[in-house]
Order: C-alpha cells, then structure tokens, then sequence
C-alpha cells in the first residue's frame, strides 16, 4: 500500500480527506499526467448510485481535462463493468468511483489499465508522485474533451450472456435478484430475465441514499423472506458495485462465496473444462480446503482481498479463487471478480444438471467458525507473547485435521482477529474465547 492507495484503490468518508472534490481533481491530473506519459489519452469512467458519485465524477473529469486526457463517462456501471468496457474500448484506464458494500456516505476511486486488470504498484507509485507535484494545467488546445457512452450497459449484457451455454436456457427457473439498490440495478435483472428466467427484482430502486441499506450480498434477510414468499428456486444477491456474489437457496438458506466457488469447480470437472487448483484465502472455510482435497484439486490460501486471491492465480497461473464474502475470479471469462458472472456460472450447472441450488455443492461440508475481535493497546503485540501462542498451539492440537486457527491483525484498527474453525460450534466458540482471553490478557 502507497501513501494514498490501499488495497482496493482510495477510499474514505466523502467530505473528509481524501474523499474531497480538490483532492480528486487532483488525483484526476496525477493519473491524467502517468497515462499520457504512455500516450493515451482515453480514460473511462463509472460509478455505483451514491450520491457523491456526481460531485465526483465531475472532479475526476476536470482533473484529467487538465492533464490533456479525454473523458468518456458510463453513467451507473458495476465494477466488473468497468473493467470490460475499458478492455474492449482500448481506453488508457477505467476508473470506478464507489465504496463497494460501503454505506452511502463512503465513497472511493479505484483504477483498472488498460488489461482490465488492477492498476500496477507501479503505476500507484507513479500516480502518487505526481500528487505529491503543483498541479499545472495544458494549454487550452490540448485540454481533454468529455463524451457519454450511451449503450454501455447493453454492451455489459451482451457480454454476460455470451457466457452462458447457448444450448441452455433459464426459462422455468423463478430467480430473486437483489442488487442493494447499487450499480448493477439495470444489468443484471436483464440479463437473467432475457436469458429466460422468471425474475422478481428487489433492492432496485436507488435514489442516491439506499445503496447497501438492508439489502444485497451483506444484508440478506430480505433476500431470505423474498425467496421463500415466491416460492422461488433461487436468490442472487449483488453488493453495491456488483463484485459480489452470495446466493440463497430455495429454502431461503445461504450459499456463501466458499460454496459457490466448490460448486463452480465441481461442475467445471465434470464438464472436462477445470484447470489448475483454487486460490481462497486465510478466512476461507476449511470446509471447502477439505472438500477440494477429495477432488484432488489443490488449494492455496492468500492475504484476505481480492487483489491478493488475484496475485495467487496469476503467480500459480491458475484460475479460479475466491472469498467466503462473494468475491469470486475465474479468469477464463473476465480479468476481475464479477458476481453476475458467477452467478450464471451457478445457473448453467444447476440447467446442465437438473439441480435445485442446494445440491450444487454437495459434497462440501462447511464447518462452524467463530470470529472475536480483541483490542489491544497501541504499542504491544499480543502476537509476540509466548502464553498467546502457547493457546493457540494447545487448541491446534486438539481440533487436529478437524480444525484451524487464525489470529490476524487488523490493518485499520488495534484488533486482534482470532478465528477458530471445527465440527462442533459450541466447542469452536469455547475455544476462540480461550484464545481471547489469552489475548486481552496481554494488557492486564
């Protein structure tokens, strides 16, 4: 992570530094300047529903102007979106503005290149140079032009629905959609009803203020109840920039981003078309580790993000990976994680096989785990103390092959994350709070 740049680009409250309209016009320059240095000139740009994203995207627009780039605005267009139609229009960059599953009053800018790919720590550096210089401005013959895309969300469907079977159809099938009142609220109950479903929308009706309120991929309850008053064979739910993915099944139970990524790879071999192993990542459920194992599919875990799952798949060349919170990459169809790519990757195989959602990942038995956050003061490192590692040691032993434990910073607050996973719930829940107190009694 650089000066400005986390791992998913900049993000923070809107009003507070950096999400200000002076800093990211500025920012608009610096990325303006490091691209037309390459010769450019083409910049995209998207956005979820905030309301901010207004203010914003005209900030991003003076600020390359000035640098001499030309702007070409796609109005509300999920992240994956984005990445795509940056590909596909050989733009220089696309940029996202969106705070992903951030309640409205958050918002951040994150860059794709050219790839379609996260922007190179290279690059980041580079951006962050040149904020760090007085912003000048070119002359008045070179500065940047702005143009509207009017059919880009028609381009995104197109290339959805390219991926689903053609020889396959959803007609039959009652789907719930929930897209958090977010960026993909007109794509992705199109496509889904025009590849035959039966669609029942929730969740689609922003108005700036809503986007992740009570609804999409981390507030399912709603989703739930929809599913089972439809009596509907499946719910999808999106968060606010569509790179998430969770499902519910029939009977209104969840089917998380671990699940969905067993069932892809499961249906991927029995179609001949799997390659590779699967990357998840240091949260994922040992349930899905121990359910690839008996596929002999080989798993590795990565830092928590998709930018890290990302870095894994392409170091192992594989590709396949993913997070228990929806984030979900096969890049044999797009060059980023995509939940409406995922989810008619679900819906193929549940057609292909005549399955309802629930057997889909069959064969995967997805063990209870228990999360507790412990403060600790500024200055120490529970980490560090022998009588921390000594518990962790003695609950590893007893949980076996049966189990896992995790303790991990968090990158934003003094929080120790202590995570234990097993077959029985009470005994996990009983011994993450043994490790706890061992941590918080590092303070005493």
């Amino acid at each position: 992570m650089g000066k400005y740049f986390g791992t998913d680009g900049i993000r923070g409250h809107v009003g507070e530094r950096p999400i200000t309209p002076d800093f990211v016009l500025k920012l608009g320059w610096a990325a303006g300047k490091a691209l037309a240095a390459k010769g450019n000139t083409r910049v995209l740009i998207g956005k979820d529903t905030r309301i901010s994203g207004y203010m914003l995207e005209s900030a991003l627009e003076a600020g390359f102007s000035s640098a001499g780039v030309n702007v070409e605005f796609l109005g509300p267009m999920p992240t994956p979106a984005v990445a795509y139609l940056t590909r596909t229009f050989r733009a220089a960059a696309g940029v996202v503005i969106s705070a992903s599953h951030n309640p409205y009053y958050d918002n951040g800018i994150k860059f794709f290149s050219e790839t379609g790919h996260k922007l190179t720590d290279e690059v980041e550096q580079t951006i962050e140079a040149y904020l760090d210089q007085e912003l000048d401005c070119v002359a008045s013959e070179a500065l940047g032009r702005a143009f509207r895309i009017d059919d880009a969300a028609g381009r995104y469907i197109e290339f959805c629905k390219s991926i689903f079977p053609s020889e396959l159809s959803l007609a039959g099938l009652k789907i719930v959609v929930d897209c958090a009142h977010g960026a993909t609220y007109h794509i992705a109950p199109n496509v889904f009803r025009e590849l035959g479903a039966d669609v029942v929308e929730i969740g689609c009706e922003p108005n700036g203020l809503n986007i992740n309120a009570g609804y999409g991929a981390t507030n399912l309850a709603n989703l739930q109840a929809k599913v089972t008053a439809e009596k509907a064979h499946i719910g999808i739910a999106l968060d606010g920039d569509g790179d998430r993915l969770m499902i519910v099944d029939a009977n209104g139970a969840v089917i998380d981003g671990d699940e969905i990524v067993f069932a892809l790879v499961k249906q991927a071999i029995k179609d001949g078309t799997f390659e590779g192993g699967v990357v998840g990542t240091v949260m994922s459920n040992i349930g899905m580790e121990l359910a690839l194992e008996k596929l002999n599919v080989p798993f590795v875990r990565a830092n928590v993000g998709d930018r890290y799952v990302m870095e894994a798949l392409r170091e192992k060349r594989w590709f396949v990976g993913g997070e228990g919170s929806g984030h979900i990459i096969n890049l044999k169809y797009h060059s980023t994680g995509d939940g409406i790519l995922a989810a008619i990757q679900f819906l193929s195989g549940m057609v292909r096989e005549g399955r309802k959602a629930r057997d889909m990942v069959q064969g995967m038995d997805k063990m209870p785990q228990v999360l507790v956050n412990v403060r600790f003061k500024p200055g120490t490192n529970p980490l560090d103390e022998k009588n921390v590692s000594s518990a962790v040691s003695e609950v590893e032993q007893a949980l076996g092959r049966d189990g896992r434990v995790l303790l991990r910073k968090s990158g934003t607050e003094p929080v120790i994350r202590v995570m234990v996973e097993g077959k029985d719930a009470s005994v996990v829940k009983a011994y993450a709070q043994q490790i706890a107190n061992e941590v918080s009694a590092v303070d005493s």
